[in-house]
């Protein structure tokens, strides 16, 4: 029997890691949809789209064919054929991922790929509306956050270890704003389902958390 779990939570709380760790180590598929966003924002930063310009989002979203594909058991997120992996991860393609990700038109060519892919087999999925409109009907779900500090700790480390030069400061007022405009966008804000369980890995490193999901998976009858 095929099931569903959904990891929603603000930007830098870990779910991709996380939600990767929990595909490996119960055998199912791990859908990374911030990637297929950040592809799509990605697609239009190339092509001069400017994130206010919601007509010309609308219309030149629908140009982009984003697929995901499973290669020596690596995801690989292709943009019109182009494996984009080492290029939708820069601070400039987050930024506009949050703004483009509002529009209508963006959410509904993406949403209908990543329901597809939740059909035809057991799957973990992340990002920030997964188990309130995604997937709805999840047989698990998890709201995974962390303190604004914790967060922008996390995601400077991360730019260091990649060679580039940031300001612990600067990331934090950004996952603040970003934070914001998730949770006050009209469509599918950032909102913890009625039924996700909470957990908050400030205190908790990736194995801790990942084992602490796994747990409430079994109870759900996952496993």
């Amino acid at each position: 029997m095929n099931y569903s779990i959904a990891i929603d939570g603000p930007a830098g709380a870990g779910k991709s890691t996380i939600a990767k760790q929990i595909a490996r180590k119960m055998g199912c598929i791990y859908v990374d949809t911030g990637a297929m966003y950040r592809a799509m924002a990605l697609f239009l930063l190339r092509n001069g789209i400017a994130a206010q310009d919601g007509e010309a989002v609308s219309r030149k979203c629908r140009e982009a064919d984003i697929a995901i594909r499973y290669e020596n058991g690596e995801q690989i997120v292709y943009l019109n054929g182009e494996n984009v992996n080492g290029l939708i991860r820069t601070e400039e393609v987050g930024i506009m991922t949050s703004c483009v990700a509002v529009y209508p038109e963006v959410r509904r060519k993406l949403v209908e790929l990543q329901q597809k892919i939740a059909r035809e087999g057991s799957v973990v999925m992340d990002g920030r509306d997964i188990g309130t409109c995604v997937l709805p009907d999840a047989t698990v779900k998890i709201y995974l956050t962390a303190s604004s500090a914790v967060r922008a700790k996390r995601r400077y480390a991360e730019l260091v270890q990649k060679g580039e030069r940031c300001d612990p400061d600067t990331i934090e007022a950004d996952i603040i704003r970003r934070d914001a405009q998730d949770m006050n966008r009209e469509i599918s804000p950032l909102v913890r389902a009625e039924d996700a369980v909470l957990v908050d890995s400030s205190d908790m490193d990736i194995e801790q958390v990942t084992e602490t999901i796994i747990g409430i998976c079994r109870r759900k009858g996952c496993l």
